[in-house]
């Protein structure tokens, strides 16, 4: 789409995806002089220009984080507050999370969220938007390894992605995998154990394992977190988490 922006001529995608943050782009591009329509829907239609200028422009909250720290307050059973987190960012995948049994509610401009003393037991399936997304996928497993009874998730959009599992069955967690599909059958408590992260995702979901396990967890190689959350650790650590970030042997 920004290299379509500055071409001659029409360009049109099919089959584009359709996240807010597609959109967003579009309308960046559009304050800046390109000429796209269709931004949000399945095909997007590019005119060229001989070029763009610049603006100054707000970019929207990261609906993932925000996912993050929603589910963050549903294992730990508190009450948290996004200061900026607008309808089109947690509306997605708060359906499953109140259907886990957390209560979410608009506030002022974000969005308040108190955590259940007991999670419900859900079944998700991953889908493109606006389906329940991937990228929250592994945290999603976190607390449904906590909730009552018997919970699966199955995963359509990428191949591998359940190589958090094994470091959350180090921290007592019962899971099992067949095929595309995580079985997992919600446990008492998990217990803090040294674990390694493997992509972004899994980092964010073993630092929340840690947040709700007993004992102390050691997440290594957390690397990967930085590619997609800024300084999660200290937003963290001001909403109440005992976390730190240490330099590894």
């Amino acid at each position: 789409m920004m290299a379509a922006a500055l071409a001659k001529g029409k360009t049109v995608l099919q089959n584009a995806a359709m996240e807010p943050e597609v959109t967003e782009l579009a309308h960046v591009l559009n304050k800046m002089g390109a000429k796209i329509t269709g931004a949000g829907t399945g095909v997007i239609q590019i005119e060229g220009v001989e070029s763009l200028r610049a603006v100054e422009h707000a970019i929207i909250p990261d609906r993932i984080e925000a996912g993050t720290l929603m589910v963050a307050a549903g294992l730990t059973r508190a009450t948290s507050s996004c200061s900026i987190a607008p309808s089109t960012i947690w509306r997605q995948p708060s359906p499953k999370l109140v259907e886990a049994g957390m209560e979410i509610s608009p506030e002022g401009d974000g969005v308040r969220v108190v955590g259940s003393r007991r999670i419900r037991s859900i079944d998700v399936k991953t889908a493109p938007y606006p389906g329940f997304p991937t990228d929250m996928q592994a945290q999603l497993m976190v607390m449904m390894s906590l909730a009552r009874g018997l919970s699966v998730i199955a995963e359509t959009i990428f191949e591998n992605r359940f190589i958090h599992v094994s470091e959350l069955l180090r921290m007592g967690a019962d899971i099992r995998i067949e095929g595309n599909s995580a079985i997992i059958q919600g446990v008492e408590h998990l217990h803090g154990a040294p674990v390694m992260a493997t992509d972004l995702r899994a980092s964010a979901s073993l630092i929340l394992a840690g947040l709700a396990a007993d004992g102390s967890t050691e997440v290594s190689r957390v690397y990967h977190l930085d590619r997609g959350y800024e300084e999660l650790d200290q937003k963290l650590a001001k909403l109440g988490a005992r976390i730190q970030r240490v330099k590894e042997n």
